[in-house]
């Protein structure tokens, strides 16, 4: 029912940084970072932990006491994302300039910039982690679009999603408009990635690590956009938390 309620909501009630096109852009850098880890930085994905937590499960059972306390590093890394997130977002001063959630998007081109710049002898363990606490701190701060609850760095909830809205279209239940918005929206989503990730793989195999600078790109027009907001038309809403937050 609250979502419902928020879906119902006009967008004038949602914060720049709530809307459409941030998501669909934070979406495809997810993807990005993704394709990036795993086609030339160890192979893995590093947004999100469940692989992580399996082999870790997996080394424990098998008594594989240093690659168990390896795998320690990047679930580390996003729980400690998670923790700096959530404070920053409540815990930012009064006479603040930006949002957090702008913030964010500016030491995530930090990160893209030091990494881009790490040689290729670098250990690849650098990257990891760091991708890691970038896509937990992304994950937990950008949370619902305009009423609809998200994920920007993996896909398995907006898939289930897509399969709850299809089953609601067809059986008639929860509404047609509603059921097909949430479809759109989830669809969109799978796609922005999906493309975030063909991005990255080919600008991988000629730039090789400096072809994490290109997720400048989708990065640098949201921090705009954001920037724009803050210090504009909502420069009296920054204390305003986003939907998704419990009070």
């Amino acid at each position: 029912m609250a979502i419902m309620r928020a879906e119902s909501g006009n967008a004038s009630d949602y914060l720049t940084c709530e809307k459409w096109p941030v998501y669909a852009l934070m979406m495809l850098a997810g993807g990005y970072f993704g394709a990036f880890t795993y086609a030339i930085r160890g192979g893995v994905f590093c947004n999100a932990q469940s692989g992580n937590v399996v082999l870790l499960s997996m080394a424990l059972s098998r008594g594989e006491w240093d690659r168990a306390g390896y795998l320690l590093i990047p679930i580390t890394a996003y729980c400690l994302g998670a923790f700096v997130s959530e404070a920053a977002a409540r815990g930012m001063g009064k006479r603040r300039l930006i949002r957090w959630e702008t913030a964010l998007v500016l030491f995530e081109m930090l990160a893209v910039l030091f990494l881009g710049a790490l040689p290729e002898t670098a250990p690849v363990q650098i990257t990891q982690v760091l991708v890691n606490f970038m896509c937990s701190m992304q994950y937990n701060t950008f949370r619902q679009a305009q009423g609809i609850p998200m994920a920007t760095t993996f896909c398995t909830n907006h898939i289930r999603q897509v399969g709850i809205s299809l089953y609601g279209l067809a059986s008639g239940r929860g509404g047609d408009a509603a059921c097909a918005r949430r479809l759109g929206a989830h669809l969109g989503m799978l796609g922005a990635f999906a493309a975030g990730g063909v991005m990255s793989a080919l600008l991988c195999g000629r730039f090789m690590g400096r072809a994490i600078w290109f997720a400048e790109i989708p990065l640098g027009i949201v921090l705009a956009y954001l920037l724009h907001a803050d210090l504009g038309r909502e420069r009296e809403r920054l204390e305003q938390l986003p939907h998704g937050y419990k009070k």
